[in-house]
Parts: structure tokens; C-alpha cells; sequence
């Protein structure tokens, strides 16, 4: 059975138990707090721990996954894989155990003539909670499990939680029996029978695990906590590997053999020469290859680009570990197009989407392969660099540090830079390297809390937002910008309280709100709340650090501010306005680019501020200025024509049938806010504030585009007077240009081009002047030399205007002046723009001797207080200080002297 059969009869089957099929979300997590959708229950946490209210009593999913926790476990085990699929079927309120458990015993054990898998149900065994007499029941009882084939385990082990306060509680899990040849035989009754190594080698496969959501648990650490009793709201989620269910049908011994996966295997064979199950490591890379191809597949489907953090770290990894497996079984051509293509075909059937967009797809992962070819080339020149001066140092171990700047900065990847230590019989400090990884982590994802959290745990907004049934706090800054509204809640320094007096910093949250939350883009309101009693708090800030919930920060200035007491929220209507004006532009640049630089130009991002803007968009090269030029003329025409601004509430299904453009990785309800421009010229989902129509932004001013990532641009942009403030201030700059020119204003950038270019001109004679000179002086300086050691050593300082490249120039002809007959070490300082250089060379009798250019250039650096680097006959640094140029020449000398000394 095909594996997206396998996919096609889940659903079909849950369709006939009346639950709603929910398409897969994307593989960009809408929790915060992760960065992929790692289970199919993810998109439906909310509902399973009562934050949300779910829109059907029952549902169904085959959901897209990706986890990347235990990546360097891939293709060493035939159980760990980065993308999978998940069946799940779930009830909120509606079915409990007495309907899951049949459900999964029909659709596994049903002949597959009657649309189910038809697996032996002899083979099948379940486990459950030692204390779950109900689920026993039913599987004994209800649905003829045979005793023998049933496993009872202790809390700890097969118990579900969300790891806080909350829901809670046992599982029933379901395994296939693959057969003695894949291990020894299982004992049912209690858990201490179960054979560990069995699970191990692979016999007992879990294929299916019920979830029953039961109690309410309270404090404790790990599986450690008291059960407070019942819920009233019960739930099921469970979750069916297709992956592990395919290989199973297909008689495959793992998940990397299925009809999904290992054609990628089969091209990567033929492009290497390599064999498929001949050779241990050629098979982990294969593995790898398949999984990650496939996976960088999904993700480039939903959006994700390379990048250096987040996601697109994880993405670029992916691609890379794919790329170099390649190379280490001996492919050093371009191997994303020959696999790829294979990988869209195969996944096509399930998801449309990698297939219909394969041409914005590919062009991505190829641009990223091309990069890290050029990477590999540059990255294994520093490590050479590295290594060789860790060597001549005598050293055998690569510093965390290095291998940490090596890897993020350059993209070169850890295991690389492990496995070429190695090679030249070094080792890496990877302790080191982890603890700079793991620092970098956390101050990124610190910063990100930080800003939508204030430091408070979101638990207590969730506790908030619970107290207010779940229900979002009213937003009425659509119509009003101010309200008569309720103090629901008081918190200082993240804690709650019933009263705070002035001066304090506060957060409040109200009963409603005029003030928008900063989301979308949008920078949020800012404005006063005045209080009963004469209080007032002025908000700088507003953030929904969980879904609903607008948190108001401030400062509580005069008087009290009292939970539960009466107030008037006012935001700053100027800056509304101006924010207003700048998000409408936002909308019309990302149209007016998408018909400049086709369909695939999408949002990857925005920033939405008083009187000016930022959007962040797709692209693999720079935009012309001419095409600039373009979208905004584009633009400030359509401004005159008053083109009307309006927002609608409609299905989100209506709203993608009428192509309004939505962002990848955002989560939309049914219900959405469509706002169109001039009809139907741009429509877009969004829930910011905008003006009425475009006549009232002004003018919009583009400062000009740059890349900040991966295949990601970013345009800036001024609005309304801070565009024409910007426009008279270049104005009265090209006047003052054209006086000084003596020239008009059309006739400035030809008189710039000629003054530029006259420079030029003048530099290269004065350079060409100067390296004449030192070419002349060289012949009077090789008479300098002196004998130290045994060893011919030139050393001079040329001074002030000479640059390095000049200096490396000189060195070389002084050491070609005094031959290989004897050893000879030439070294030259020089100094420009305030910066000394030092630059080291040697023969090939001084190297035989054990004098290194590396070595020796170290202590002269060391000593004017710069750095640098370079091979045993010829080393440069720089960086130092001009008037420690002596003192660098003397480390040299007494280097050289060292060494003849020995």
C-alpha cells in the first residue's frame, strides 16, 4: 500500500465517523514557543487545554511534522527521521476512550477490500496506564484484545502532560509485532516484562498512541505531581505514524525504504556509484540525504527560507547536510537539482503545493546549495589557516571559539570542522563550541520573550485570559479611539495585585480596548488611561503575549490605579494616524513589487511605525533601481486617484477564493479581515488600522532596498510628511551640490562621474609612483641584511602611506633579491590610515631550518598589537598600532634568533 494511501485512508475513514477533516497546518508552529509543528496535536493544543473553543466536537488530520531535536541520530537508526506525518483523530467534549480505542482497533485490523489496513490483529499489542480499568475494560471486553497481547505500565511511563498545572492523562499505545527475527518475544501483565532491547531492535513498532485527556494535575516536577480529580471537558488526541504504518504495508524494514522516500536513494546510487546496503557509513548517508531533501522540501513549501537563526538555521542545515553527504560519497556537482525533483514528485500526490510551486521551491534550495559550495571552499581555507597555526604553536586542539566562528559566521558546519580536525591529527574543543551555540540561543530567544512577555510568565496571562472564559479582550479602535472601559487586572513587576499608586510601572488589562496590540507588523498604540480619582497612567506599550489577551504598559503617574475601578482609555490619535498611513502604504508596495517582480515576490515580514515603514520580501537577487523607480511612481499615482480603503469580515475560504494574500506560518481562524484597496487592486488579511482611502498618506518615499538574509530583501520607506520632509531636505542638497558645481541639477551626476573618475586616475598614478619607489629602494635594502643565527634577516619599516599589498610587494622582491644559498627571513612593517601592517616571509632553506612565516609574523603582531595569519613561507597581519613598529621587527628578530640558537 502506498504511502500516501495509507494517508488517503485515514481520512476517509474518520470521515465516516462524522469528524471534520482539518487540512495539515503548516509546518511553521503557530506556538511561540516552538519553532515547527512537531506533533499533529499542535494545532489543536488550544482546544485540548480549554484556551480556545473548538469549532467542531470532533475532528481528523493528517498533519505535516518536523522535528530536528536528535538530527545527528538521522540514518544512524532507521526510527529517527527530521519530516513525518501524523494521523490524528480528536473529540473535545464529545467521544472518550469508549470511542477511540474501537475506532483505532476497526481501522487497523479491517480488511483492506473494506478500507482499512488489515493488519493481523494477533500481531497487535496495546499498553496502558497499570490503573486504567476502563481502557482494560474496553479493550478486553469491548473489542476482544487477547489478554496476552496487553502491557500495563506505571504512571511515569505512559502518562501525557503539558508539563504545567493543567490537563492531564493516560495513554493507550498501540504496537505492531514484527516477528522473532527482529528480537525476543514480550510477556503481557506488567510493565517489568515489556523487553526494552526488544523495542531496540525493532520488533514491537508503536504505530498509534490514544491520548486521554482525564485529570487536572497539579505542581510537581516531572511525572511527579498529584491528580486533582476529573475533568469536566474531556478530549482525545491521538497520533498514527504513516511513515512507520507504509513500511509496515510495504514489507520494508524502515522508514527510509518506503515508496516516498527511497527513490531519492536510488538517484543518489546512481549519481555516486555507491550501493544501497553494502557499506554501513555509505547507507547513514544515503539515509540522510533522503530524509533531508525531503524535509527541505516541505519547509521551503510552507515558506521557510535559509537563514542564520530560527528556522532558517534549521532549513540551512538540512540543505547543507544533504550537500555534503553528497560530496563524502564522492558527488562534488550541483546535487539539489538532480534530487529534489525526485523528492516533488513523490510528495506531489499528498501535498499539491510542493509540486505546484516547485519553480519558486527549487530556485530556492539551489541558490542555497550554490552558496554553500562557495562556503566549503572558503570555510576549508580557514580552517587551514587555523589548523596550521595551532600546529606550528604546537598544539593539538582547535578552540571553541574557533570552530564557533567558523561555523557562524561562515556557515561551516560543525561536523565538517570535526572531521577535518581529524584528519591532521587535531581535535576540537567541543565543549567550548556548545556552550557559544547554546549562549547565542538564549540571548535570541531571551530577547523574543522579553518583548511580548515583559519577563512574566505566560502562564499568568493564560490564567488572565481564563478568567475572562477564554474570551479576547474587545478591540474597538476600529471605530473608536476612545472608550469608557473596566481595570480588570493589575500587575507589577510581573506579579498581580489589587492596587498600585503612583509612580509605578504597570501592566493593565481591560475589559476592552482602543488601543491595538502590537502584531502583524504594527507597532502598537500608544496613549493615557484616566482613572477614577484623578490616576492616570501613560501607556507606552501594548502586547497580547498570549492570543486575546492586550496587555497595557506604562507608567502610573498620578494617583491609584484600583482592579475593578472604572476608566477612560485614549490613544495618541496623531500617531495612530501616522502608523495607519504608513501600514496602508505597506500594502500597496508589496502589490505594487508583486507586479513589478512577478507572483513569488511574497511578505516575509514588516514593520509598521509613525510616518514610515519596513517590508521584508522574498527574492534571490537585488532589485534594480530602475524597477524601484517604478513601484513608486506606481505607487504615488494611485494616491492621487483616492483609491478607497475598506476591511470586511468573511470565511476564510471566501476570503482565499477572492485572492487575498495571507502570510505563511500565521494561524487564521474561519472568521477573517479581509482589507482591499480600490476593490479588488490589492486585498490582503490583516488586522491593523488603516486610512479611508489612499489620498490621505501624501506621498511615499522609497529610501532603497538591501538584502538582510538568505533570498530575503528589505525595503524602507518614508509616508505622509516624513516623505516630504525627506524630499525637501534632498532638494536643498542638490541645490547646494549644483552651486558648488557651478553646474544645474541635470548636469550634476555627469560632473560627480567626471570629479570621481579624475580621482581614480590620480590614485592609480600616485600608486604606481609609489611602488616605483620601493621598487628602487629595494636594491639598497637587500645591503641591510644582517646574519643572525645563521640566517640572512632583512627587516625594515617603510613608513607612513605604504599600504599592505605594497608591503607584501616589497618583501617578496627582497627575498627573490637574496636567494635560496642561505636561509633568509624578510620582514616589513608599513602604516596607512593610522593602521600598521606587518608582513613576514621566508625561504625554503630558512623553512628547512624550522623557521616559519606564521610563526614568526605571531610575536611581531603580538607586539604591535594587532593579529593576522598566513603559511610557513609567507604571512601578513595588521591591525596594530604604527608606533610599535620597531617593536614588532624586534619579536622578529629575536624569534630568529631563538630558532638559530637551537
Amino acid at each position: 500500500m502506498r504511502t500516501s494511501e495509507v494517508h488517503r485512508r485515514y481520512l476517509d475513514f474518520f470521515a465516516t465517523k462524522q469528524h471534520e477533516i482539518v487540512p495539515s497546518a503548516s509546518l511553521v508552529s503557530s506556538d511561540p514557543s516552538i519553532l515547527f509543528t512537531i506533533a499533529g496535536m499542535v494545532p489543536f493544543i488550544p482546544y485540548i487545554v480549554g484556551t480556545e473553543r473548538a469549532p467542531w466536537p470532533r475532528a481528523a488530520s493528517v498533519q505535516k511534522c518536523i522535528r530536528t531535536n536528535d538530527i545527528e541520530n538521522v540514518g544512524r537508526t532507521t526510527r529517527h527521521g527530521t519530516f513525518f506525518q501524523m494521523g490524528g483523530n480528536f473529540s473535545f467534549g464529545d467521544y472518550f476512550k469508549e470511542g477511540a480505542i474501537p475506532f483505532a482497533w476497526e481501522l487497523l485490523t479491517s480488511s483492506q477490500d473494506d478500507g482499512g489496513y488489515g493488519l493481523d490483529p494477533d500481531r497487535l499489542w496495546a499498553t496502558v496506564w497499570e490503573e486504567d480499568e476502563e481502557a482494560y475494560r474496553i479493550l478486553t471486553e469491548g473489542i476482544a484484545v487477547r489478554e496476552d497481547r496487553i502491557v500495563r505500565l506505571p504512571r511515569a511511563e505512559i502518562f501525557w502532560d503539558t508539563g504545567q498545572p493543567g490537563p492531564a492523562g493516560p495513554c493507550c499505545e498501540w504496537f505492531y509485532d514484527r516477528g522473532p527475527e527482529h528480537g525476543p518475544e514480550a510477556t503481557a501483565g506488567t510493565h517489568a516484562v515489556w523487553p526494552e532491547d526488544a523495542a531496540a531492535e525493532d520488533r514491537y513498532i508503536e504505530i498509534w498512541n490514544l491520548v486521554f485527556d482525564q485529570f487536572l494535575r497539579g505542581e510537581g516536577n516531572g511525572k511527579d505531581y498529584p491528580l486533582l480529580g476529573e475533568l469536566d471537558f474531556k478530549s482525545i488526541d491521538t497520533g498514527l505514524g504513516i511513515e512507520r504504518l507504509a513500511y509496515i504495508l510495504q514489507g520494508k524494514q524502515n522508514m527510509y525504504e518506503i515508496d516516498q522516500v527511497f527513490p531519492v536513494i536510488e538517484r543518489a546510487e546512481e549519481l555516486t556509484g555507491r550501493r544501497y546496503g553494502t557499506d554501513a557509513e555509505d547507507d547513514v548517508r544515503l539515509r540522510v540525504i533522503a530524509d533531508h531533501v525531503r524535509s527541505a522540501l516541505m519547509l521551503v513549501g510552507d515558506g521557510v527560507r535559509p537563514g542564520n537563526e530560527g528556522r532558517g538555521y534549521v532549513l540551512r542545515r538540512l540543505i547543507r547536510r544533504a550537500v555534503r553527504s553528497m560530496r563524502l560519497l564522492g558527488y562534488t556537482e550541483p546535487a539539489m537539482p538532480e534530487l529534489l525533483p525526485v523528492s516533488s514528485a513523490l510528495m506531489g500526490e499528498s501535498y499539491p503545493i510542493v509540486r505546484d510551486d516547485f519553480a519558486r521551491i527549487s530556485d530556492v534550495v539551489y541558490t542555497e546549495e550554490e552558496a554553500f559550495r562557495r562556503t566549503l571552499e572558503t570555510g576549508t581555507s580557514l580552517f587551514d589557516r587555523v589548523a596550521g597555526s595551532i600546529r606550528d604553536a604546537g598544539g593539538t586542539v582547535v578552540p571553541g571559539e574557533d570552530a564557533f566562528r567558523l561555523h557562524d559566521t561562515f556557515g561551516f558546519p560543525i561536523d565538517l570542522t570535526l572531521e577535518m580536525a581529524q584528519e591532521v591529527g587535531l581535535r576540537v574543543d567541543e565543549q567550548a563550541f556548545r556552550t557559544a551555540m547554546t549562549e547565542q540561543r538564549d540571548r535570541a530567544r531571551a530577547d523574543a520573550r522579553a518583548k511580548k512577555s515583559g519577563h512574566t510568565d505566560t502562564a499568568l496571562y493564560n490564567q488572565l485570559l481564563t478568567g475572562r472564559g477564554g474570551a479576547s479582550v474587545p478591540f474597538l479602535g476600529y471605530t473608536d479611539d476612545t472608550a469608557a472601559v473596566t481595570v480588570e487586572s493589575v500587575l507589577v513587576d510581573g506579579a498581580l495585585v489589587a492596587r498600585a499608586d503612583a509612580p509605578a510601572e504597570v501592566e493593565v488589562v481591560l475589559d476592552r480596548t482602543p488601543f491595538y496590540a502590537e502584531m502583524g507588523g504594527q507597532l502598537a498604540d500608544q496613549g493615557r488611561i484616566s482613572l477614577e480619582g484623578g490616576g492616570l497612567i501613560e501607556v507606552d506599550d501594548v502586547q497580547a503575549p498570549v492570543k486575546g489577551l492586550s496587555v497595557h504598559r506604562g507608567r502610573l503617574v498620578e494617583g491609584s490605579v484600583v482592579q475593578g475601578s472604572p476608566a477612560i482609555a485614549s490613544i495618541d490619535v496623531v500617531r495612530r494616524g501616522a502608523i495607519a498611513r504608513a501600514h496602508t502604504a505597506t500594502h500597496m508596495v508589496h502589490k505594487a513589487l508583486r507586479e513589478e517582480l512577478g507572483e513569488g515576490t511574497t511578505q516575509a515580514g514588516s514593520e509598521n511605525s509613525p510616518g514610515r515603514f519596513r517590508f521584508d520580501f522574498r527574492s534571490g537577487s537585488a532589485v534594480p533601481r530602475s524597477a524601484l523607480e517604478q513601484i513608486e511612481g506606481r505607487v504615488n499615482t494611485l494616491l492621487q486617484d483616492e483609491l478607497e480603503v475598506t476591511d470586511q469580515q468573511m470565511p476564510i475560504d471566501e476570503a482565499r477564493a477572492q485572492g487575498a494574500m495571507a502570510l505563511f506560518g500565521e494561524k487564521y481562524g474561519d472568521i477573517v479581515r479581509v482589507v482591499s484597496i480600490g476593490g479588488d487592486w490589492s486585498r490582503e488579511l490583516c488586522a491593523g488600522t488603516h486610512v479611508r482611502s489612499t489620498g490621505y498618506l501624501g506621498t511615499v518615499q522609497l529610501l532603497g532596498e538591501a538584502s538582510i538574509g538568505s533570498g530575503v530583501r528589505r525595503v524602507d520607506a518614508l509616508v505622509g510628511q516624513n516623505a516630504y520632509r525627506f524630499q525637501a531636505k534632498e532638494h536643498a542638497l542638490v541645490s547646494q551640490l549644483s552651486e558648488l558645481m557651478k553646474v544645474g541639477s541635470e548636469d550634476l551626476p555627469d560632473r560627480v562621474r567626471a570629479l570621481t573618475q579624475r580621482v581614480k586616475d590620480m590614485e592609480k598614478q600616485l600608486a604606481t609612483l609609489r611602488a616605483s619607489q620601493l621598487q628602487a629602494r629595494a636594491g639598497t635594502l637587500v645591503d641591510s641584511a644582517t646574519e643572525v643565527g645563521g640566517t640572512r634577516l632583512l627587516v625594515h619599516d617603510a613608513g607612513d602611506d605604504v599600504s599592505a599589498g605594497d608591503a607584501r610587494t616589497l618583501v617578496l622582491d627582497l627575498r627573490a633579491r637574496l636567494g635560496e644559498d642561505a636561509p633568509a627571513v624578510v620582514a616589513v612593517t608599513a602604516a596607512q590610515d593610522g593602521r600598521a601592517a606587518l608582513v613576514v616571509a621566508t625561504n625554503a632553506s630558512a623553512r628547512e631550518k624550522g623557521l616559519s612565516a606564521g610563526s614568526l609574523l605571531r610575536g611581531g603582531t603580538e607586539a604591535m598589537g594587532g593579529r593576522g595569519g598566513g603559511k610557513p613561507d609567507l604571512a601578513q597581519g595588521g591591525g596594530g598600532d604604527p608606533q610599535r613598529a620597531q617593536a614588532a621587527l624586534d619579536a622578529v628578530r629575536a624569534a630568529v634568533a631563538t630558532v638559530g640558537a637551537v
